[in-house]
């Protein structure tokens, strides 16, 4: 809530950046419009405006619930190599605010997302950098956990858009491409990922040393 919140009342620097809030009419039809955002491409050229858009979603524990359908679906046909998509999950670990006591990173890789972890605010930022990135490459929908102990906190953060320095791994994509296309059959969509997109994902997790020891000691 506080998210949406802060996105209305910075509508002057998004409309700025040709950045659109549409606040859903539930989660699902708002996953389903993040979905729609990698889309571009059937448009007819003339109504193009953009080469891609990428795609936020966000919702709490019973929100990611609801939605797993469209997250699965959505993530087999896959992104735009100039859009991506990352969905936001707000866990409530301790049921603070919410009906149940949440934790939604298995949910999503049930859904076959990767799943992002930030531990801190800056990390949020940064690993939301990569989030997209990685979204773009691979051609798969990307997810993060945030944790009530980080989102409803404080922090001094540095936002210098060369912070995050993006590299492209080297890795071998199929001929066709890891992309929404279509049309594209159900069967051939889950080859692509399972056998492609994961491993595209992977490599950009490698090549990013996304993956690594903050703290290290001869004990551990």
């Amino acid at each position: 809530g506080g998210y949406g919140q802060a996105l209305m009342a910075a509508k002057k620097y998004l409309d700025q950046h040709h950045v659109v809030f549409q606040p859903g009419v539930n989660e699902e039809l708002g996953a389903t419009a993040v979905w729609g955002t990698q889309m571009l491409g059937y448009a007819p050229k003339e109504q193009q405006q953009y080469d891609g858009v990428f795609g936020i979603w966000y919702g709490k524990g019973p929100g990611v619930d609801r939605s797993v359908d469209v997250f699965k679906h959505a993530n087999m046909a896959g992104t735009t190599p100039w859009g991506g998509v990352v969905a936001i999950a707000a866990d409530d670990h301790i049921s603070k605010s919410s009906t149940a006591a949440h934790q939604s990173d298995h949910i999503f890789k049930a859904a076959g997302l990767p799943v992002f972890f930030p531990a801190s605010v800056q990390e949020i930022l940064d690993t939301g950098i990569h989030a997209i990135a990685m979204s773009r490459y691979a051609g798969v929908w990307t997810s993060m956990k945030t944790i009530q102990e980080v989102v409803e906190s404080s922090a001094t953060v540095e936002i210098n858009p060369d912070r995050v320095q993006v590299v492209i791994p080297d890795f071998e994509l199929p001929a066709d491409g890891v992309h929404i296309r279509w049309p594209d059959a159900p069967l051939a969509q889950e080859s692509r990922l399972f056998n492609h997109k994961w491993y595209a994902a992977l490599a950009y997790i490698r090549a990013n040393k996304l993956n690594h020891n903050v703290i290290a000691t001869a004990n551990d």
